[in-house]
């Protein structure tokens, strides 16, 4: 039988708070609930993700490695604990146990909406950027999430829109969804996500995302938001 993670000393802080908001869309996307109604678990390629997870959280349990699908090498950190309490309080907000394709709705106040985004592109989203030959070698870049839930993508483009008033486009990918938006809009979106300094973050995909912009700025010779987030 596989060993859960331990109890923690203390309750969660269910109040909704931006690093709180943060963590249900770190959970959204590479969190998972267990069937036993007691035990959540998150997994991330990145050690310093899952550092952030314990941090945010104020857990103390012990950072595990553990491997996927059929793969023998357990190259994945996974943090791992049970809560009753909190457990129940992120069912309330629309997550749910094995939420691969399931998930729908969440229910995120307003004014932490871009922060529950900025886990969401944490766990599942990212940056791309390439050269287009048919534009006079114009710089294109595209900000992107990914899910197996096309009703998560749906909602989760119809809040963007709502809190930002751009669009962005949900089409198929292998075995799952993604919404993304193309260059004007990514700015638009990221400076969203990243209002203020010393926000929780993957420093990995900020700074991979700054690089982009500074290359398309460069490029362009055309002014660009100026971000004060400083990692």
């Amino acid at each position: 039988m596989k060993k859960r993670g331990p109890e923690p000393k203390k309750n969660i802080e269910t109040k909704w708070s931006s690093e709180l908001a943060y963590i249900v869309g770190l959970i959204s996307t590479d969190g998972n609930l267990s069937k036993d109604g007691r035990h959540v678990s998150f997994t991330s390629k990145d050690f310093q993700l899952a550092k952030l997870f314990k941090k945010c959280l104020k857990l103390k349990v012990l950072i595990g490695k553990k491997s996927r699908s059929t793969e023998k090498e357990k190259k994945y950190f996974q943090v791992q604990f049970g809560n009753v309490l909190f457990y129940r309080w992120l069912i309330s907000i629309g997550l749910t146990p094995n939420k691969s394709k399931t998930l729908g709705k969440i229910k995120i106040p307003d004014k932490y909406f871009f922060d529950f985004l900025r886990g969401c592109f944490d766990g599942d989203g990212s940056m791309y950027a390439y050269w287009d030959p048919r534009w006079h070698s114009s710089y294109m870049f595209y900000l992107q999430f990914t899910s197996a839930s096309y009703d998560f993508l749906v909602w989760l483009q119809g809040s963007i829109q709502k809190f930002s008033g751009i669009d962005g486009k949900i089409r198929p990918a292998r075995r799952s969804f993604q919404l993304a938006f193309a260059k004007a809009n990514t700015e638009i979106v990221f400076k969203k996500m990243f209002y203020k300094k010393k926000l929780p973050c993957l420093k990995r995909k900020y700074l991979k995302a700054q690089r982009i912009f500074i290359k398309d700025k460069n490029h362009s010779n055309k002014p660009r938001w100026r971000n004060r987030y400083t990692q």
